[in-house]
């Protein structure tokens, strides 16, 4: 996949890493040399030395031939500009932007643009740590209505089946890794000591959740 971000701060160095590490076609932008510079002579991907909404930067990165851009400069607006550039202007298939001001996303999903706010999603984070430290929820779906949790497996859960530990509409067990070898399980399957266990929760039931689990929690 051929993939372009822009900005090159502490995120979209990551992200430009991870996607090269992976073995994507990745070019950078940033407007600031140093930026790029800290990439190293052993990033595999592209550097482009530009404004990241500017036409011609663009296409010396790429843009024509890319299948996903990520927006991820220290600007909201910016980042909001470069991404409708890239989605409506050039047809790039997929298109995220990162946002700072978790007040602008709904504005800004009205056109049809994907964004990421680190503020809501680290209130959110935060938040689930402090009110359910026995569980750790992993992802969370839509805004936050179904999270991903994955609890291990105690002596005093284990020889529970997974029915006993699913509630219609609220709870369902997604997968049990045991030995390093993960499946989907059937209601029946028994969990054993040192399972880890991955539970679709609905939010609204994550008070409910030690209830459905019981001791073995």
């Amino acid at each position: 996949m051929k993939v372009i971000v822009m900005g090159c701060g502490r995120v979209g160095e990551q992200v430009a890493r991870i996607m090269a590490g992976e073995g994507h076609d990745v070019a950078v932008i940033d407007c600031n040399a140093q930026a790029l510079d800290r990439l190293g002579a052993d990033f595999k991907g592209r550097k482009v030395l530009g404004i990241g909404f500017d036409r011609k930067t663009l296409i010396e990165a790429g843009i024509e031939e890319a299948d996903a851009f990520a927006a991820t400069s220290s600007s909201d607006n910016v980042n909001i500009v470069a991404a409708r550039v890239a989605r409506m202007v050039f047809q790039v298939p997929r298109v995220v932007a990162r946002l700072f001001d978790p007040r602008r996303a709904e504005i800004y999903q009205r056109l049809g643009l994907v964004t990421i706010s680190s503020t809501t999603w680290g209130a959110r984070r935060i938040y689930e740590l402090l009110s359910h430290a026995e569980v750790d929820c992993v992802m969370s779906f839509g805004a936050g209505e179904v999270k991903l949790i994955q609890i291990e497996v105690s002596a005093a859960l284990a020889g529970r089946l997974v029915k006993h530990i699913t509630a219609p509409g609220e709870v369902s067990v997604v997968s049990i890794t045991r030995r390093s070898q993960a499946f989907l399980p059937s209601l029946g399957s028994e969990l054993r000591q040192g399972d880890t266990v991955h539970l679709a929760v609905l939010a609204s039931a994550m008070d409910r959740l030690p209830a459905i689990l019981g001791e073995g929690l």
